[in-house]
């Protein structure tokens, strides 16, 4: 089991955020900000699945996943409220979330479903979060000349689904998940997620002005395939999943700790385990 801290992120939301973000770069600050726009409501379903695959498990043995269960939902809670946030301020330059209306459509396909297939979502969700956070905390150089805030906001984020990565995953096993379906719905979700990513990068593209912009694409090949590319970096840790002996703690490392032990006068501790 994890011990998951509910952190209160210490940053301005209230001032404008600029057009161009994310170090000047239209491609970086569309991309960065469509996924922000799945947040508020990809984070309540993982919320929903993790409380419902709680309450799926036999009364003696929700004890021992009631604190990591409780801590996941406090977390992402704050991610979801913060990115509401920063969604609000970003939609002002005339974006609009495309992304949102789709998933909620989609996620009513959910509704009485067996709470594992929410778990299984929810798992490979959190494993492309994950890796994402994973080569965010180890590539903070494409966060550069990003005003303060914003770049503390993506990494805190980063580092906070870092910690968390386990907690659908070892619900889903603990409700004997089953393995097919694990990787089945891993396949689904990696279209639809690199789908509706682009699909609301290029709306967001378009509707900035950018899109048949030469140096918008030319940044952004870069940006996902070139040597330290996001795309390029994270094909092999995507592919980890599909290995039948596959644990999201295999794929650990120190750079979240790290990070959460060196900028603790960005966030406030409002919730503990026990």
């Amino acid at each position: 089991m994890t011990d998951l801290v509910v952190r209160r992120l210490l940053i301005d939301l209230e001032t404008p955020v600029r057009r161009h973000w994310c170090g000047g770069d239209a491609f970086r600050s569309a991309f960065f900000n469509a996924l922000s726009m799945s947040f508020p409501v990809g984070e309540q379903f993982f919320i929903d699945s993790v409380r419902n695959g709680l309450k799926a498990l036999p009364a003696d043995r929700q004890a021992a996943f009631r604190d990591e269960a409780q801590g996941f939902i406090g977390q992402e809670a704050t991610h979801r409220r913060i990115h509401a946030l920063f969604n609000a301020q970003v939609e002002k330059h005339g974006l609009v979330n495309e992304w949102e209306p789709r998933a909620k459509e989609r996620l009513k396909l959910m509704d009485g479903l067996d709470p594992r297939h929410g778990l299984a979502i929810t798992a490979a969700n959190e494993h492309f979060t994950a890796l994402f956070a994973e080569w965010m905390l180890s590539h903070t150089a494409w966060m550069d000349d990003t005003e303060p805030r914003l770049k503390t906001m993506w990494l805190w984020h980063s580092a906070e689904e870092s910690e968390h990565k386990c907690t659908a995953f070892d619900l889903y096993k603990a409700l004997d998940g089953s393995e097919a379906w694990r990787l089945k719905w891993m396949r689904r979700v990696t279209v639809i997620f690199l789908t509706d990513t682009l699909r609301q990068t290029v709306s967001n593209l378009r509707r900035d002005g950018t899109l048949w912009t030469l140096s918008t694409w030319k940044s952004g090949a870069g940006f996902l395939f070139g040597q330290r590319g996001m795309i390029r970096s994270n094909i092999k840790p995507w592919r980890d999943y599909f290995r039948a002996d596959f644990h999201p703690n295999q794929q650990h490392s120190a750079l979240s700790e790290n990070w959460l032990r060196e900028n603790t006068a960005a966030y406030r501790v409002v919730g503990q385990p026990g």
